[in-house]
């Protein structure tokens, strides 16, 4: 049911933890992964921040490819701060790197995608869905990335054929952006023991989980599924 069979996806972020694990489980899927992020990171050089990048990355798609079956928008960062500590350049560069780089890679994947429909997944957080005191600026892009997911949906639903959209919104994963969030923390083994105890599950997620969530929302199995956000959190957001 799960089966890709072929599909092509563009996975933006393809670098990260959770990118790379996505493109394996493309791969493992029978999908072909375009594998993107910052240059000299991954096959496709794409700061998903440039929109100058994107046409580049669109026309390049057209020209090797002919069609686009799904897009897995997986480029994010996080930044620590709150409202009133928070400065203007990391609200901005936060705000462009996970939502504006969404926005992009929706509307210029969306030529490629309509042509025998297809399937968008963007990568939103459960910190899009309820709130953190120091978290300003990431609350507010996942945010914008969840209700970008739905307006997106309601659009594609339109199509003939329609392409679905849909937001995976996970808590804490193994890896990188974890690890910095726990470094950054005045006791760091407490962090970490804290973001173990607020899971419901008692462990913090694996970036092959997030992965197999994603080809089951890009894949044919998912056909009656849009608009939705999918909390991958060990059960934080049933409290």
């Amino acid at each position: 049911m799960q089966n890709l069979g072929g599909k092509i996806v563009l996975v933006t972020g393809a670098a990260g933890g959770i990118g790379s694990a996505i493109c394996a489980a493309i791969r493992t899927a029978g999908g072909i992964a375009l594998a993107s992020d910052l240059e000299g990171h991954a096959d496709i050089a794409l700061d998903v921040t440039s929109e100058g990048d994107w046409r580049r990355t669109h026309d390049d798609i057209a020209r090797e490819h002919g069609r686009l079956d799904g897009l897995v928008n997986a480029a994010g960062i996080v930044a620590l701060g709150t409202v009133e500590d928070l400065d203007l350049a990391t609200w901005k560069r936060v705000l462009a790197i996970n939502l504006d780089g969404t926005f992009l890679g929706c509307k210029y994947a969306m030529p490629l995608l309509r042509k025998n429909g297809g399937a968008i997944v963007n990568l939103s957080s459960v910190s899009g869905l309820i709130g953190g005191h120091n978290l300003a600026a990431y609350n507010a892009s996942k945010g914008g990335v969840s209700l970008l997911s739905k307006s997106v949906a309601l659009y594609g639903a339109r199509l003939k054929p329609p392409v679905r959209c849909n937001a995976i919104c996970p808590a804490f994963i193994e890896g990188p952006m974890v690890d910095y969030t726990i470094a950054s923390a005045k006791n760091p083994e407490r962090a970490r023991e804290k973001f173990t105890a607020d899971i419901p599950l008692g462990r913090l997620g694996r970036p092959e989980e997030v992965g197999g969530l994603a080809v089951y929302l890009l894949s044919d199995a998912a056909g009656f599924i849009t608009g939705a956000d999918y909390p991958i959190d060990g059960g934080l957001t049933a409290r």
